[in-house]
């Protein structure tokens, strides 16, 4: 009994956070559990870049006051010659996207076990 109330108590507390909440404390689980991002950015069907081993994405947000920019950062190895493995010379970037305008997916890459 104490195990339901306490799972309804916290779905409850979930659904009354906003939805920059939920997203904050989804980030903040996933940083701590690790992740290894990939962002591929498309021109039509055609990739034209991609970066590798991004921890998170993160929205911008105004100087003056809370409100979000339309246009995503982070920081992710370039992968300059798009075979989805950092190889030597590509170095982690920060880099910037439009939310409007790019065409991207971003995923998780999990490492292939041997």
């Amino acid at each position: 009994m104490k195990k339901t109330i306490a799972i309804a108590s916290l779905i409850l507390l979930l659904a009354a956070c906003t939805q920059e909440t939920q997203n904050k404390l989804g980030r903040a689980v996933q940083n701590w559990t690790g992740t290894d991002g990939v962002l591929e950015v498309y021109a039509g069907e055609r990739l034209v870049k991609r970066f590798l081993q991004i921890d998170k994405l993160s929205t911008a947000v105004a100087t003056q006051g809370s409100v979000p920019r339309p246009y995503r950062f982070g920081y992710g190895v370039n992968d300059l010659n798009l075979n989805g493995v950092k190889d030597a010379g590509e170095q982690e970037v920060y880099f910037e996207f439009s939310d409007y305008s790019t065409s991207y997916i971003f995923y998780e890459q999990t490492p292939v076990k041997q």
